[in-house]
């Protein structure tokens, strides 16, 4: 158990400062982009932006892409289990998410207070009356993304380059086919009652109110089937 509080504040303590040079050079882009606009038009106010949310999602998906190699060939050859390196991996984005979380919707917020213009991704689509199912539900989304990258990354890794384009060509072609079926074959009311669902675990209910809860529960179901997934391959996964 020492061993795996080490390896976690490992994992966190050296991830941490990443974050802040990712907002530094993403906060310093704006400001010049603001800048060069605002002096090429002469009008600062037509300098608009929204949804900065979506840069932490890239670097949260890259992150997820990167959270296995090096970490896993230095923990595996110090003796680590396997076990307790996913359990650092994950506590790792669990963390980065929550911390990029925080300050994502207090950016958002404090935007969208001073500029009305502003539309963050969840404010977007949700409203701005709650923060904290604000900070949840970006949680959930960093964590399942970061989660769907490492697993497409084992996944590559287990089966090789050749293998994993085959399974990418093979996915991709059943999700035509998928679609293919909700536009050609399934019943109108199957249809309807899929797209009603999914509307219902994004949160809009039928009577026109928004339920928080369940897009969380959505985002939450969602990281936990994809660490999962990603837990089983990592399980089966050698050192190459």
């Amino acid at each position: 158990m020492r061993n795996l509080k080490a390896v976690i504040q490992y994992e966190c303590t050296t991830s941490f400062k990443y974050i802040w040079i990712f907002y530094g050079i993403m906060y310093a882009v704006i400001a010049f982009i603001t800048v060069l606009v605002g002096i090429s038009t002469g009008d600062f106010s037509k300098v608009t932006t929204n949804c900065l949310e979506i840069n932490t999602l890239i670097y949260v998906g890259i992150l997820g892409a990167l959270g296995f190699r090096e970490d896993f060939k230095m923990l595996i050859q110090n003796g680590f289990t396997r076990k307790y390196i996913f359990i650092a991996t994950f506590s790792m984005f669990c963390f980065i998410s929550g911390t990029m979380a925080l300050v994502d919707t207090a950016a958002g917020n404090l935007h969208h207070y001073f500029n009305q213009n502003y539309d963050s991704v969840f404010g977007g689509i949700y409203g701005y009356k709650n923060l904290f199912a604000n900070w949840l539900w970006l949680f959930l989304l960093y964590v399942a993304v970061c989660c769907l990258l490492y697993l497409v990354v084992l996944v590559i890794n287990k089966l090789g380059k050749s293998s994993s384009i085959c399974l990418g060509i093979a996915f991709g072609g059943a999700v035509l086919v998928l679609i293919a079926l909700f536009k050609y074959v399934f019943s109108r009311e199957l249809v309807n009652s899929f797209i009603n669902f999914m509307i219902k675990a994004m949160g809009f209910m039928a009577d026109g109110t928004i339920n928080l809860l369940f897009p969380v529960l959505t985002l939450l179901t969602a990281a936990a089937v994809l660490g999962g997934g990603a837990y089983a391959v990592l399980r089966r996964t050698e050192l190459k």
